[in-house]
C-alpha cells in the first residue's frame, strides 16, 4: 500500500474577550471544518457525518466518541483504521494514501482519522 506521512497540532481557540460577541463566536464555530484530507468525496461524507455524530452522541466521553468513528469506518471500508477525538494534541502519522481526514468540529473537536494496516 503507499503510504504517506501527515504531522499537526491542534489547540482550542480562545474565544473573544468581550461577551455581547459571544453569540457570534459560538454560530462561528457551530460548523465543522476540514483541515486536511485526501479521500474521495464519498468516504469524506461518510466519516464527516460519522465524527459529527460521534463526537454529537459522546460529548463528555471523547474515548466513545472515537471508537465509535473507528468501528464505524472499519465496517464500511474495511480495517485498520484509527481515530484520534479530543482538544490539544499534536501528531505524526504514517497513512495509507486518499485515506485521512483531519477536522475541526464545533469549534471544540479536533478529530484525525486515518487508515494504516
Amino acid at each position: 500500500a503507499v503510504v504517506s506521512t501527515q504531522s499537526g497540532h491542534y489547540g482550542r481557540a480562545e474565544a473573544p474577550a468581550v461577551e455581547s460577541n459571544e453569540p457570534d463566536y459560538k454560530r462561528l464555530h457551530a460548523y465543522s471544518l476540514v483541515r486536511n484530507t485526501d479521500m474521495d468525496d464519498e468516504m469524506l461524507s461518510e466519516a464527516m457525518d460519522t465524527a459529527v455524530t460521534a463526537c454529537d452522541k459522546f460529548p463528555d466521553n471523547l474515548e466513545a466518541a472515537a471508537q465509535m468513528l473507528k468501528q464505524t469506518m472499519d465496517t464500511k471500508f474495511g480495517p485498520s483504521w484509527h481515530a484520534v477525538v479530543g482538544e490539544g494534541f499534536g501528531f505524526e502519522i504514517t497513512y495509507e494514501v486518499r485515506n485521512l481526514l483531519y477536522m475541526f468540529h464545533a469549534g471544540l473537536y479536533s478529530i484525525c482519522l486515518w487508515k494504516c494496516a
